[in-house]
């Protein structure tokens, strides 16, 4: 059975409060009455039967105006898919445009030069591995959503061990973390156990860390924390780093979203990560807010349904 439309549920609302206002004011006639008793005027059968007829008329304007809303509801959902379709298709285009260009730019002049010096020519093939690699988690990011937005079904649900998979993101990001000479706290408890999917899952904590990593700045401090709620866990993933402006904070869960659009590319980003991890918080039950951290940085705020057994 289909969803019921807000135009519809508003329709059926008043049609019960109307029936009910009948029901006591046309059967009962006044207060006085608790119990049913028969017409004993033709006057009550003419009020009865008056009152079904503008029942009837104001059910039918009510549910022409019910279809003209969902109408017009439909055409400003359908107005803003397509708009966030074509921006999303230009902001891919633009994204794919730099590492191929690039790519093309490193190996037209290898080809064209045979003569290169090796130096030159491993310097050259260097930098195209780097975009292809680009290339490569950019497509990889696009995949992980799409499969969010429209494969939800193929994803599997099992039992996952969060803080056994917040260690292994903590100790595959140790050399990059140590290299900014940051610092993570992890004060999760053992065993925080949930259903959801361990690539999902991994995503959320890979791609906050990371971002952490390139963007919080020299000698920070990562800090990443849980609390037992009813129904779910309540994580926080907070740094005391450069933060990120007011005006922003609204917006960085946006799809391809940059604040500072050169210095994100030239760190790697596609520009996704916090879109993926949004995406997979809903998708698990939970919701995500980023606010400025107490003493400065950013933290972020999400919740995880508990395991269910």
């Amino acid at each position: 059975m289909g969803k019921m439309s807000e135009g519809n549920k508003m329709f059926i609302s008043v049609m019960v409060v109307f029936i009910i206002y009948a029901m006591i004011f046309i059967l009962f006639e006044d207060y006085d009455k608790h119990f049913l008793m028969p017409f004993e005027e033709t006057s009550d059968w003419h009020l009865l039967l008056f009152s079904c007829a503008v029942m009837v008329g104001l059910g039918l304007l009510l549910h022409r105006y019910a279809q003209r809303m969902d109408e017009r509801i439909s055409r400003e959902q359908a107005n803003k898919e397509n708009q966030m379709r074509r921006e999303l298709t230009q902001n891919i285009a633009h994204e794919l445009k730099t590492p191929v260009a690039s790519i093309l730019g490193y190996t037209d002049t290898i080809l064209e030069h045979p003569d290169l010096n090796d130096d030159t020519r491993k310097q050259f093939l260097e930098r195209t591995q780097s975009q292809a690699h680009r290339l490569t988690a950019l497509l990889q990011d696009l995949s992980t959503l799409n499969r969010m937005d429209y494969a939800t079904d193929l994803i599997t649900i099992e039992r996952i061990d969060v803080s056994r998979i917040v260690t292994e993101v903590i100790k595959e990001t140790e050399l990059a973390a140590t290299a900014k000479n940051m610092k993570v706290r992890n004060s999760l408890p053992e065993d925080i156990i949930i259903n959801g999917n361990h690539s999902l899952i991994y995503s959320i904590f890979r791609n906050l860390m990371d971002n952490a990593i390139n963007y919080a700045g020299e000698g920070t401090t990562v800090r990443i924390e849980a609390q037992e709620k009813l129904g779910g866990w309540h994580f926080v993933f907070a740094d005391n780093g450069v933060g990120i402006p007011a005006e922003h904070l609204p917006r960085i869960f946006e799809r391809f979203y940059r604040v500072d659009k050169g210095r994100s590319r030239s760190l790697g980003g596609t520009g996704l990560g916090l879109s993926i991890v949004k995406n997979a918080i809903v998708m698990h039950g939970g919701v995500i807010q980023a606010k400025p951290a107490p003493g400065g940085g950013l933290c972020y705020h999400f919740t995880l349904r508990k395991f269910k057994r």
